[in-house]
């Protein structure tokens, strides 16, 4: 009888139906909303929060935790840059140029431009005033190349370190001592490990180098962001093996370098500049992959001429005519009388109302541009002032406009 019970009951209610669900409740709700409100109040009093501070300040010295932007501390994040020597790429970086205190990487195939780039930045560098070092891990440089570049040879400080940690030793010295305001390092991929140069050839060494970049970059960084350096490291391309799908291309040095790199310029060649049979020149495409200081994924072009550089004439001549301050018709360029006065630029002609011609065909108008640098320095600042003080690189949108804009979307 008491078997037959038991099988008749019922289960328990507890066991049979859940609770009815309540979206947003919790068992501790109450619990978690005093907590909460206790914990704004303390932060709102600043008593607890003020002897925290004090006691950090005591413990680690003064100056290692404050406020972002003070009196006592002014902003040290301000983004200050070294122009390239391209128009160019100046703008497609959308700062200006490459900014200080920061690891730049230029990486590329071969023979398209990447020591030549990194040449012109030290260029620029030095007009500026700046201390330059040139790190030359694969004992190439020429400086006959680097002279009809800009740079000052007399004044460049150069270096053939032999292994890889002597060369990444060298460069935390150079950024630590803050009195170097540029750092080449050419290449990445001939940083050799000192394990390597004992051993024999053929040995296995897998990942020495990828190891050796990691701990030389964590030390580097917050060194490179206390001083007012740019450090730019020169990479070359290898190729991935079994990859299927995607690009099989890659950086030699592992994965640290793509994490503690502000910038990373992709530069390749584009295509030959030829005048009749004669090869004079490269065309250069640069391509920013990763940007921390503006938006990415911009595209520069320029002109790599033998034995000359970059042709700056050719950039201020494509870019004043795509922002129209010189006009094109036909195969004519010329600027109106109404953009010279707009740029103040006195022109010696024999009335106002003349148009000043540069010259029929590209290479005549670059021509004149060389031989007026006046016009072209003008023509420049013009062009800067057009592109980047357009680009927004803080807080200038009205939040009407962004609203808006969230609206239409």
């Amino acid at each position: 009888k008491k078997l037959m019970l038991a099988v008749i009951r019922p289960f328990p209610r507890r066991l049979t139906q859940r609770a009815p669900i309540v979206r947003g409740w919790t068992s501790h709700a109450g619990t978690q909303a005093r907590f909460y409100a206790k914990k704004k109040k303390r932060i709102e009093d600043h008593t607890d929060l003020t002897s925290t501070l004090k006691e950090i300040e005591t413990q680690f010295g003064g100056g290692l935790l404050h406020r972002l932007e003070s009196t006592e501390f002014p902003s040290k994040h301000e983004v200050e840059v070294i122009p390239t020597g391209s128009l160019g790429l100046d703008i497609a970086l959308g700062a200006g140029g490459l900014p200080r205190r920061r690891i730049v990487e230029i990486f590329g195939p071969e023979s398209s431009g990447k020591t030549t780039m990194a040449l012109s930045v030290i260029a620029e560098a030095q007009k500026m005033g700046g201390v330059c070092t040139f790190v030359d891990v694969e004992h190439s440089l020429d400086p006959a190349w680097a002279k009809k570049l800009g740079v000052n040879t007399t004044d460049l400080l150069f270096a053939q370190p032999d292994s890889g940690e002597e060369a990444l030793e060298l460069v935390d010295k150079l950024v630590c001592s803050k009195n170097v305001d540029v750092i080449v390092v050419d290449s990445v991929a001939a940083l050799v490990p000192r394990s390597e140069l004992e051993g024999e050839m053929g040995d296995s060494q897998v990942g020495v180098q990828a190891r050796l970049m990691s701990q030389a970059l964590r030390k580097l960084t917050a060194s490179i962001s206390k001083s007012n350096c740019l450090v730019i490291f020169i990479n070359q391309i290898r190729m991935k093996i079994g990859v299927l799908f995607g690009s099989p291309e890659t950086t030699s040095g592992g994965n640290a370098l793509k994490y503690y790199a502000s910038v990373r310029l992709d530069i390749r060649k584009a295509g030959m500049i030829k005048v009749g049979e004669d090869i004079i020149g490269n065309q250069i495409r640069v391509k920013v992959t990763k940007n921390k200081v503006a938006p990415p994924y911009k595209t520069a072009e320029f002109d790599i001429i033998f034995g000359k550089g970059i042709s700056k004439s050719g950039e201020i001549l494509d870019y004043a005519v795509q922002q129209r301050l010189i006009s094109k018709s036909g195969s004519w360029y010329t600027i109106a009388p109404a953009v010279l006065q707009s740029l103040s630029y006195e022109y010696s002609g024999e009335s106002a109302d003349d148009i000043l011609k540069l010259g029929q065909g590209r290479e005549k108008a670059k021509q004149y541009l060389e031989e007026h640098p006046d016009l072209a320095l003008v023509l420049e600042e013009a062009i800067k002032e057009k592109t980047l003080g357009s680009v927004v690189l803080n807080d200038d949108v009205d939040d009407a406009e962004v609203e808006v804009a969230g609206e239409e979307e």
